[in-house]
C-alpha cells in the first residue's frame, strides 16, 4: 500500500474542498492518506478583523510566519508522496504553510521524496511559487507536479470581491460581481489530478522524479499578470521592511504604518493597475518574447495542455 500525505491550511474552507475532492480518488484506489490540516498557535481569525488581516502582511513577506502545532503524524512514519495544499498571502505562500515548510519535521517527511503543489488563490500565485519551491528544495524535497486554481473573474472585480470575503465571510454576488473564489466547478475538477496520481503511484511512477499531472491542464499563467507581480513583490519587500521597523505583529507602534499601506493599496487599484494594464496592451509587442518565456517557465513542470482530457 502507498502512502500519501497531504498538508494544508485552510482558513476560509474553501482549499478544504480542494483537498477533499484530490483526495477521494487517492482513497478510493486503496492509497492510504494522511490529512495534515496546520494548526497555528494562537489560530487567525476568520473573517478578517480589518488591522488583523493587514498587520499579517509583514510576517507573511519576510517569510517569519506565526508557529504552528506540531503535526499528528506518528514518529518515523514516512510517505511515498507528498502534497503541499496552500494559499498565496500577499504574494507569498500563507504563513502556516512556510512555518510547516521551515520546520525539521518537514524536513525529516520531505527529505528525497516528490512532492506536488496545489494551489487555490485569487490570481497572483507566482512570487509565491517561486518561494515554495526554494522551501521546499530547502527542506529536501523534490517538487514534480505544480496545480493552479485561480479566481477566474475579472481582476478588477476580484480586488473588491476577495477582500469583501475575507474581511465579512461573505463570498456570495455583490454589486452584480460574481462569487469570490474558484468555483463548485473547478473544485470538482480537482479529483482528475488525484485519479491520475493514483494511476502513476500504482505504477511506481512517483520514484522517477518526473511530472504526473502533465497533460491535465494542471496550470494557466494569466501573462497579463506576470510583469505585474514582479512590480508588486519588489513594492510589498519595501513595504514588510518598513512596517516591521515600527514594532512586532500586534503592537500600536506599527498602526500607523500599516494604514499607510492600507490608502496605498487602494491608490494603487484604483490608479496605478488601470494604468499598467493599458500600458502593457500598448507595449505588448514590445514584451511579448519575455512575457511569453516567463510564463513557460511558471507554467512548469506540469504544464497547460489538456490532451489527456476528455473533450468538452
Amino acid at each position: 500500500m502507498k502512502n500519501v500525505l497531504i498538508v494544508s491550511y485552510s482558513q476560509s474552507g474553501q482549499l478544504a474542498g480542494v483537498v477533499d475532492a484530490l483526495k477521494k480518488p487517492l482513497e478510493t484506489e486503496g492509497i492510504a492518506v494522511h490529512h495534515e490540516a496546520l494548526r497555528p498557535e494562537p489560530a487567525f481569525p476568520f473573517p478578517w478583523p480589518f488591522l488583523a488581516f493587514f498587520d499579517a502582511f509583514p510576517e507573511s513577506v519576510r517569510l517569519d510566519p506565526r508557529p504552528i502545532l506540531p503535526p499528528n503524524i506518528p514518529p518515523g512514519q514516512t510517505f511515498d508522496l507528498v502534497i503541499i495544499a496552500w494559499t498565496v498571502w500577499y504574494l507569498s505562500p500563507s504563513q502556516p504553510i512556510t512555518a510547516f515548510l521551515q520546520s525539521a519535521e518537514a524536513k525529516r517527511l520531505l527529505a528525497g521524496k516528490p512532492v506536488v503543489s496545489v494551489v487555490a488563490c485569487r490570481n497572483m500565485w507566482l512570487s509565491a511559487f517561486d518561494t515554495l519551491k526554494a522551501l521546499v528544495a530547502e527542506a529536501g524535497g523534490q517538487l514534480v507536479d505544480h496545480v493552479a486554481l485561480i479566481d477566474e473573474s475579472p481582476s478588477m472585480a476580484t480586488f473588491i470581491t476577495t477582500p469583501r470575503w475575507m474581511l465579512t465571510g461573505r463570498r456570495n454576488r455583490f454589486l452584480g460581481l460574481p462569487p469570490a473564489g474558484i468555483n463548485a466547478q473547478q473544485t470538482a475538477g480537482v479529483a482528475r489530478f488525484g485519479a491520475a496520481l493514483a494511476h502513476a503511484l500504482a505504477r511506481d511512477e512517483e520514484k522517477r522524479g518526473l511530472p504526473m499531472l502533465c497533460g491535465l491542464r494542471a496550470v494557466k499563467v494569466e501573462h497579463h499578470l506576470v510583469l505585474t507581480e514582479r512590480a508588486g513583490r519588489r513594492v510589498f519587500n519595501i513595504w514588510s521592511r518598513v512596517i516591521r521597523s515600527c514594532g512586532r505583529p500586534g503592537q500600536w507602534g506599527r498602526i500607523p504604518a500599516l494604514i499607510l499601506f492600507f490608502a496605498y493599496l487602494i491608490l494603487m487599484i484604483l490608479t496605478i493597475v488601470p494604468l499598467n494594464i493599458v500600458l502593457q496592451r500598448l507595449a505588448a509587442p514590445l514584451f511579448a518574447r519575455r512575457i511569453g518565456a516567463l510564463a513557460q517557465h511558471y507554467e512548469q513542470p506540469s504544464g497547460a495542455d489538456g490532451s489527456r482530457m476528455a473533450a468538452p
